[in-house]
């Protein structure tokens, strides 16, 4: 367990004149408030927030920083209120703590709001101060750390929140060495085998990998002398979570991971650099494409660097990155680095360029209500911008890789991408899902009252382009909606001797609305559109019993539509004999969460949370309804898997017997031929339930020769 004095020693090598007495009654009131608590390790709770404190005054970050490191929990976990830890340490800290803090005492109906709203509070808090953030990320640091104290499923749970939105935002602070550490802990625990797998295949390797690093640190050295050029050189093996993406990517084995070695020339200035760079090329065969200039062009994050790519007369392939002790500095530390403690200015303004992502991802994120659409943008806009673009006057647009010319367009004025019909790119006309590539030079062509398309949301990356294109199409579909809700009930209602536009001048539609719950008329027309509401619903409220048992407006669902519903295996909350069909993108099984969309006369189709489809199909929130399985351990369904392994005798054989020992049925497979000996398979499996698929997924990646076993989720053009 950490010292108190351990922080403090540390504290004190980077500010002399820190205020030490802050600490020590953070530390008092800390202990005293979590006194008694005990963690799943067995050691007292004082411990964690011990460790985060040791986490930021490892950063060299402000004394602030490392009272709250110590407090961020008494908000949380004790009967400590705001209040009181502003009264005790004034309002800096308190504000600073109750950001970390979590949102509690709230009822939410999903694991995914609660995760959402707590994110949504985080980003709020960080535009405040920016501490709240690097007080956040020491606190899942250690939790990372510990996290083997926790049943399996929170594990998963953890790891997974962990490198879907803590890595990237890490990495989008520019921090480093916490990334890296992040991703090791996540690896670790959301795929063992492959980590192990892994791990001992660079340890197996470990005596050539030293003799290696020391043969190529040793030319380095004696090249720069020989040129006068000031360097420290770093030989290491690459982040292992970084070797297993390339393994997935490139869609390659173990055996063929060449380049897992890297080097860092740590120089004193950027010419420098890029005199190393010039030595660096005579010395050995730099590879075409894999060079990047980082110096030139720096990330958004702030990192900079040169890196290229080469190969020795042996064959050997690996990567070496040229840059400045400063840049390394940033490159490690990222924020925590570059940020002004001095000036206690922690608050980022409209010159900090480096935050202008963090201004506009908060107010996108304020327009998004849906918490699966949230997570989704949010997951978007912190991955790493790597694609740099030019506007035909020169001004650089940097966006995500894959993002298109509609994106572009977007980020330029909202009106300029919903006018979009066409664009060139380095002079050439191109399709507008067209991705973009470094170096392009984009002309967006418009069209005046051109309007966006829904098939738009499948190939937008940026959460401007999604948001914008939504709300265009959520105005024109409320439109079309009221015209249409309009249209059933003034059918209905001639058909009872009633006229929809006197009912209207008398104010009885607007009193019928208010009873089911719309502020206005058009609310109401609006909902019966969508089919949330029946016409038989409104008229039940407008006229008397005795006139519309005359004329039943509407007759139940046939028996044949009831049969599909018990056979389906799946309820609509609040709602009796809805028809429903399972969604063909994703095939849903049972255990997994999932969600059901209103279509236009084909009733409701069911679709996996995880489907692709779903961010495109929930443009409109109002058309998501929710749903729950009925469970049955009898009933099997289709999911389509995919399998990319090694092509090699015997295979296919010790496949089906897996998948056989699961107690499963095949009912299609299909094999493709990839380059460099590989194959492709994609099976059409019978499986219980989402546990049943997690058992044959884990089996079969536990076959020798498998590279990587997915379900297959098919992206579709969305549909109404």
């Amino acid at each position: 367990m950490i010292r108190f004095e351990d922080i403090v020693e540390e504290i004190l090598r980077y500010n002399p004149e820190a205020d030490i007495d802050l600490l020590r009654r953070a530390y008092i009131f800390s202990a005293r408030e979590h006194r008694g608590q005990v963690r799943l390790s067995g050691e007292p709770y004082l411990s964690h927030p011990l460790a985060v404190a040791k986490i930021l005054a490892d950063k060299r970050l402000d004394v602030i920083s490392v009272a709250v490191g110590l407090l961020h929990d008494v908000i949380e976990d004790t009967l400590t209120t705001r209040e009181e830890v502003e009264s005790y340490f004034g309002a800096d800290i308190a504000n600073i703590v109750a950001g970390v803090t979590k949102i509690s005492k709230i009822p939410f109906t999903s694991q995914e709001e609660i995760q959402a709203e707590n994110l949504r509070k985080m980003i709020l808090a960080m535009v405040d101060d920016i501490r709240v953030i690097l007080v956040k990320i020491a606190d899942r640091l250690h939790n990372m750390r510990t996290l083997q104290f926790h049943n399996p499923e929170q594990q998963e749970r953890i790891a997974r929140e962990t490198l879907d939105i803590y890595v990237p935002l890490v990495n989008r602070l520019g921090m480093g060495k916490i990334k890296n550490e992040l991703e090791y802990l996540a690896f670790l625990h959301l795929y063992p085998e492959n980590f192990q797998s892994l791990k001992n295949k660079i340890e197996k390797e470990k005596k050539v990998s030293q003799g290696f690093i020391k043969k190529i640190t040793r030319i380095l050295e004696t090249n720069m002398r020989k040129n006068k050029i000031s360097a420290k050189v770093e030989g290491r093996v690459k982040n292992l979570y970084s070797i297993y993406q390339k393994i997935l990517r490139q869609k390659i084995s173990l055996d063929e991971v060449y380049d897992y070695i890297a080097f860092r020339v740590i120089t004193n200035s950027a010419g420098d650099c890029y005199a190393a760079l010039g030595i660096i090329h005579n010395l050995w065969s730099p590879i075409p494409e894999r060079f990047k200039d980082y110096i030139a062009m720096p990330k958004p994050n702030k990192y900079q660097s040169l890196h290229t790519s080469v190969i020795s007369k042996e064959g050997s392939v690996f990567e070496i990155q040229i840059r400045t002790k400063e840049m390394h500095k940033i490159a490690e530390e990222g924020i925590a680095a570059h940020w002004k403690y001095k000036e206690k200015k922690f608050i980022p303004t409209a010159e900090d360029q480096e935050f202008l992502w963090l201004r506009q991802m908060v107010e996108w994120q304020q327009e998004v209500k849906d918490p699966r659409e949230f997570m989704h943008s949010l997951k978007v806009d912190l991955y790493q911008d790597e694609v740099y673009t030019f506007t035909p006057k020169g001004m650089v647009k940097s966006f995500p890789r894959g993002a298109t010319v509609i994106d572009f367009a977007y980020s330029i004025h909202t009106e300029l991408g919903h006018q979009c019909v066409g664009a060139r790119v380095n002079g050439k006309l191109v399709p507008l899902k067209t991705a973009l590539k470094n170096g392009d030079i984009v002309e967006i062509i418009t069209s005046p009252g051109h309007g966006p398309s829904r098939d738009w949301l499948v190939f937008v990356k940026t959460s401007r382009a999604r948001s914008k294109i939504k709300q265009w199409l959520n105005r024109k579909e409320r439109e079309r909606s009221i015209e249409l809700g309009k249209k059933l009930l003034e059918k209905e209602l001639k058909r009872h001797h009633h006229s929809l536009k006197k009912l209207l001048s008398k104010g009885e539609i607007r009193e019928v609305a208010s009873q089911l719950g719309h502020l206005q008329e058009n609310d109401l027309f609006s909902a019966l559109g969508y089919g949330n509401l029946s016409p038989r619903q409104v008229l039940s409220r407008l006229l008397p019993p005795e006139e519309l048992e005359e004329k039943e407006a509407f007759q139940p669902l046939p028996p044949l539509v009831r049969r599909k519903l018990v056979e389906k295996k799946v309820l609509v909350k609040g709602h009796d004999d809805l028809l429903t069909y399972f969604a063909r993108c994703c095939n849903p099984i049972p255990g997994e969460r999932i969600i059901g969309y209103i279509t236009r006369n084909r009733g409701i189709s069911v679709h996996s949370a995880d489907c692709p489809n779903l961010m495109n199909l929930l443009y409109d929130t109002a058309r998501m309804i929710e749903v729950e399985w009925e469970l049955d351990k009898d009933h099997s369904y289709p999911v389509e898997v995919s399998i990319y392994l090694e092509d090699r005798p015997g295979m296919l054989a010790k496949i089906t017997s897996a998948i056989a020992n699961q107690k499963t049925n095949i009912k299609n497979i299909t094999q493709k031929e990839v380059e460099g000996k590989k194959a492709l398979l994609n099976l059409l499996l019978e499986v219980k339930d989402i546990q049943h698929l997690r058992k044959i997924v884990s089996s079969l990646r536990g076959i020798k020769g498998v590279i990587e076993v997915k379900r297959v989720l098919r992206q579709t053009l969305a549909v109404s």
